[in-house]
């Protein structure tokens, strides 16, 4: 598994659409379906990364804190789950269940999302304005399960606050680190 960071996007470009299957009730959502009027983060993350695994409580931790606001949260998995079988949807469902995911978990089967998106590891976080501009990408905090610092989700908390008090993108945006998305034979991933 290769560490790996997520890359530098310019502020201000449209969320892609997406058509996607959530896994927990295998309905099909857009992103006009979780679309927020204030804020929407939308986060690349597996059932099988360590790095996911130490902020699992975290990522349910801050969902429950921001949905309450109006934040709108999506999770996509796109990693090839025939050469890595514990991202598939069985185990992402299984994931989403055991960690007390409230939000849509969508499985990107084509990683063609991923792509739109140069998603480039798990986890990589998105924040998008009400107007679905990209306001935030980069990492939740400084935490991981290599150096065990708690999990506060800092970065993406301070990020949030700015988005939803209409304040301009924040300067300082750390890039977000973890296992490389499994990307499939033959796929190129931009």
């Amino acid at each position: 598994m290769a560490y790996t960071f997520s890359y530098n996007l310019p502020m201000g470009i449209k969320a892609p659409d997406f058509q996607l299957t959530d896994v927990r009730t295998n309905t099909q959502m857009s992103l006009a379906d979780v679309q927020s009027k204030y804020a929407t983060l939308i986060m690349f993350i597996c059932n099988h990364c360590p790095y996911v695994r130490y902020i699992n409580a975290g990522i349910a931790a801050l969902a429950n804190d921001y949905q309450a606001l109006g934040v709108s949260f999506v999770a996509i998995s796109a990693n090839d789950a025939e050469a890595f079988p514990d991202d598939g949807p069985e185990y992402l469902k299984k994931q989403a269940i055991d960690n007390g995911f409230n939000f849509p978990y969508l499985y990107d089967v084509t990683q063609q999302v991923a792509k739109a998106y140069r998603a480039a590891c798990t986890p990589d976080f998105y924040i998008f304005d009400k107007d679905l501009k990209l306001a935030y990408h980069g990492r939740m905090d400084g935490s991981n399960h290599k150096n065990l610092e708690p999990n506060t989700g800092n970065d993406i908390r301070k990020a949030l606050d700015s988005v939803i008090k209409g304040q301009p993108f924040l300067e300082e945006q750390l890039p977000s680190g973890g296992c490389n998305i499994k990307w499939k034979a033959g796929v190129s991933p931009f």
